[in-house]
């Protein structure tokens, strides 16, 4: 239970670990996942660290495996992942990786250069074939169109200046262009050559693909016709510009399908061989696709073994390392273990000694979770991380935390949707887990699944006892309100006639309640939202001040264990009486009233808000004793000594403001002023010494004596190192790494031991002590949006169903149902969207709200830092710390 309240005891450790056992042990700490090793070289710069070369080599075997990935991805290959977790590979066996990598590599450019260069070919002969045959097409159509001759006669010149007799020859090129450059091409022919040219075009039906990107693009086959040598050199030009491609074609018609019936020969051939290529390809990426998972976990496991090597220290016989890390106490056994299980897999015969330090450094925070607890850890994280060994809230939350957010969403049908999905969640949650899905939404969802499993069942219950479900009731025990035929208030031609009714207590109510939740009858009220409002906004305050009661309660255990017995004074016990004060009795109030006034009484019942506004006001003119007769202008007490016991509260809540204000610094004052020292230790209450302090692999360690801190406070212990045993005999050298102190225990407590500031004590306590005060006002209504947003979402719930779903049900019977389903689809999807979605994202915020600020400021902290081990689970999740 103590490890649950509170965060795991830490101490800091020293490590020995033998040179050439360092990296199994450090890969043995990473599989086990509960180490945090300290950064010994923090002004050494990354490429002058030891272990540079080594990291160098996994990057570039990282690249491979991405390059590798790459050419999966694009031939669509599914790479198979198991949730295997292997073992970090031993160090040599990183040359065989990079070996396997390299060979891998380099059988994909040659395969890939192959491949470039025969898809290449095969598009020029491709581009050639489509020439070959729209060019003869272009020249079919002049031999049997005779305008085409005179529109070339045209071109080129005057028919005039033709002599008779003789012979003009035209010149002409060919060749293949993007389809969407045609336009452009076509006017800069004409400009350029001054229309002394005739351009035919047309279009290549099927898409080609891209030898270097893959992708298809259209083209088109152009033919250029020409007069003379100048002509001939402008057009090339401008063709390079564009970046058409040129293909030779022969004059005459036999040569041309002579062209063509090679080209076709060799594109065939060419198919084969890409064919081939293509086969090749893919069997070595699909055998890649089987390992490449596991290659990744291995090289990143390798990368960060090395990254952690580069923290530690080297000694100065070079054949050792030093590390420093943090580490729970619990767990140092299993460390041991760890450490004699590497040096094992390492076959040296020199074991690794680890001991605890002495230190001034305020260790990490680690609450231990599972999966359950964890996403409710997260919720209080998001915070702030707590102080060592602070009262840890998480426990709490998963209770009020689901619980407040259904008081907002209560609604049988809606939390029956949340539940329902989560439990989906929950159930496949290995199988969902395994694929890894890549949509970040969905691993926020996946990720809180037991969060919104535990809000649906909640909001499943509070709909019960709101008797609320797509904003109808549900009549499970009969109502208790007489509306009847035969009722002396209502009959059934009033009820028909009216689509809401009133009820008068005095008037209609049968004298008991009903067995469980709110009466349905409620619903075909007119007068529903003058009682729901009364009592929902009477339960948010009740809920409330139950849950700030509780916070300040926690702060009593913090100051108990942290042993500050000034806290405890000065801060707890005028807080629980000011809030008690203020808002405690209001409660108490609540309860007396709904016991002592029957229904019939109900209209004579005073107003606890305008009582509690008289009582600060001591306004007690038109009040009169219980059981008097009250008269218009008169109010009644609800119990006799009301005004001298409610006079006394505000006394008593004033007192307690300087109190709070002045109380500590004057009595430090006072303590300082005659050399007495006030108790400002941070001792926690468990003062029993731990003798079990060395953890080492080796049977033969001589263990001198050295302090640690644990728990914030130091205790006496054994700490030695055997060089001798350590560097493997043969020298007598000792071998000890001395921590310097990097901080101190920044606790308000150790600060004013040292040096006492009273200025900086009293304007601490004097925002203390306003935060409170105007804190327990504006908390106490903040907790009014349970009420609020309770009210909301049923408002919207029947909204939405009067002016959507209801429409269905008056349509005639013909087409009615038909009409009546589509309509219920449009009203499930905006229920879901809207409703569940929308205002349960709402409600999530409003209730993380009330315990970020309403519940955790009365007695958390949060000013620690995360624990975070060195752990190779994280990899696996694609997370690496660099």
């Amino acid at each position: 239970m103590d490890s649950l309240l509170r965060s795991e005891k830490m101490t800091l450790c020293q490590m020995f670990l033998q040179s050439e056992a360092a990296y199994t042990c450090v890969s043995e700490l990473g599989e086990l996942g509960l180490v945090q090793f300290r950064d010994l070289n923090p002004d050494v710069n990354a490429f002058q660290r030891k272990f540079v070369n080594e990291i160098r080599r996994c990057e570039e075997m990282e690249r491979k495996l991405r390059f590798l990935e790459k050419e999966i991805n694009k031939d669509g290959i599914p790479m198979l992942n198991t949730g295997d977790n292997p073992d970090a590979p031993a160090a040599r066996e990183m040359i065989d990786l990079e070996t396997t990598f390299e060979k891998l590599e380099n059988e994909m450019k040659e395969v890939n250069s192959n491949s470039e260069a025969l898809k290449r070919n095969f598009l020029e002969l491709t581009e050639l074939k489509h020439i070959l045959r729209k060019t003869q097409t272009f020249f079919d159509e002049a031999l049997h169109d005779p305008s085409m001759t005179e529109e070339r006669i045209g071109l080129l010149g005057d028919e005039q200046t033709v002599r008779p007799g003789q012979t003009m020859r035209l010149g002409f090129v060919a060749g293949v262009i993007l389809r969407e450059r045609i336009p452009s091409f076509e006017v800069m022919l004409w400009r350029i050559c001054r229309g002394n040219v005739f351009l035919r075009q047309a279009e290549i039906d099927s898409p080609m693909e891209d030898p270097v990107t893959g992708d298809n693009v259209h083209k088109s086959v152009f033919i250029i016709f020409f007069q003379g040598e100048q002509l001939k050199a402008r057009i090339k030009k401008i063709c390079e510009g564009y970046r058409a491609t040129l293909y030779p074609c022969p004059e005459t018609q036999t040569e041309r399908r002579e062209m063509a019936i090679g080209v076709m020969t060799r594109i065939e051939d060419l198919n084969t061989v890409l064919g081939q290529t293509q086969d090749h390809r893919h069997r070595v990426l699909v055998a890649a696709a089987k390992n490449i998972k596991v290659w990744f976990i291995k090289v990143r496991k390798i990368k960060a073994i090395y990254h952690t090597l580069n923290m530690f220290n080297l000694d100065v016989t070079q054949k050792c390392l030093i590390a420093e890390c943090w580490c729970p106490v619990s767990d140092l056994d299993r460390i041991q273990h760890a450490l004699r299980r590497g040096t094992e897999r390492s076959g040296s015969s020199v074991p690794c000694i680890i001991n605890r330090m002495q230190t001034h450094m305020v260790p990490p925070t680690y609450n231990r979770c599972n999966k359950f607890t964890q996403g409710f850890q997260n919720i209080v994280d998001a915070y702030g991380v707590a102080a060592y060994r602070e009262v840890n809230p998480a426990p709490f939350t998963c209770i009020t935390f689901p619980f407040l957010f259904a008081v907002m969403f209560g609604d049988m049908g809606h939390g029956l949707i949340m539940f329902l999905f989560a439990l989906f969640l929950v159930v496949k949650e290995k199988s969902l887990e395994s694929k890894r899905n890549s949509n970040e939404i969905f691993r926020t969802f996946f990720g809180g699944r037991y969060i919104i499993l535990l809000m649906g069942a909640f909001s499943v219950y509070t709909g019960f006892m709101y008797n609320d479900i797509f904003s109808k009731p549900l009549n499970f025990f009969g109502s208790q309100w007489a509306v009847t035929h035969g009722d002396p208030h209502y009959s059934i031609e009033e009820l028909y006639r009216n689509e809401k009714i009133g009820f008068d207590p005095n008037q209609t109510f049968l004298g008991s309640p009903y067995p469980m939740g709110i009466d349905p009858i409620w619903q075909f009220a007119f007068n529903k939202i003058a009682f729901t409002n009364s009592l929902k906004m009477k339960m948010s305050v009740i809920l409330g001040v139950s849950q700030m009661f509780f916070g300040i309660a926690l702060s009593y255990f913090n100051h108990r264990y942290f042993n500050k017995p000034l806290n405890l004074i000065f801060d707890f016990i005028p807080m629980i009486i000011f809030l008690f004060c203020m808002f405690g009795y209001l409660i108490i109030l609540l309860f007396v009233k709904w016991i002592k006034y029957s229904p019939s009484q109900s209209h004579d019942a005073p107003s606890l808000l305008i009582g509690l506004i008289d009582m600060f006001l001591f306004n007690y003119a038109k009040y009169v004793s219980p059981g008097s007769p009250v008269r218009d202008d008169q109010k009644q007490f609800i119990y006799n000594g009301q005004q001298g016991f409610q006079s006394f509260l505000v006394v008593l809540a004033v007192l307690c403001v300087p109190w709070m204000m002045l109380g500590k610094p004057l009595y430090i004052r006072y303590m300082k002023k005659y050399g007495q020292r006030a108790d400002f230790q941070m001792v926690p209450q468990d003062e029993e010494e731990e003798e079990e302090v060395m953890f080492t692999t080796s049977p033969n360690v001589v263990s001198p004596t050295n302090y640690s801190f644990n728990d914030g406070k130091f205790k006496h212990q054994p700490l030695s190192v055997n060089s001798g045993d350590l560097l493997g005999g043969g020298g007598s050298e000792e071998v000890v790494h001395n921590l310097e102190s990097n901080g101190a225990l920044h606790t308000e407590e150790a600060v004013e031991e040292e040096h006492v500031d009273l200025s900086e004590i009293f304007i601490h306590q004097a925002i203390h002590t306003i935060e409170f005060c105007l804190g327990c006002i504006s908390h106490t209504a903040s907790y009014l949006r349970l009420w609020a947003l309770s009210l909301a979402h049923a408002q919207l719930s029947e909204v939405l169903w009067t002016l959507v779903f209801r429409i269905g049900f008056g349509l005639p019977k013909t087409y009615g149902s038909i009409i009546l389903f589509f309509i219920f689809q449009i009203w499930a999807g905006m229920t879901v969207l809207i409703l569940v979605l929308m205002e349960g994202l709402s409600a999530f915020l409003h209730a993380l709200r009330l315990h970020w600020v309403e519940f955790q400021s009365k007695f958390y902290d949060g000013s620690g830092h995360m624990f975070t081990p060195f752990s190779f689970s994280h990899i696996i999740d694609g997370g690496l710390d660099e």
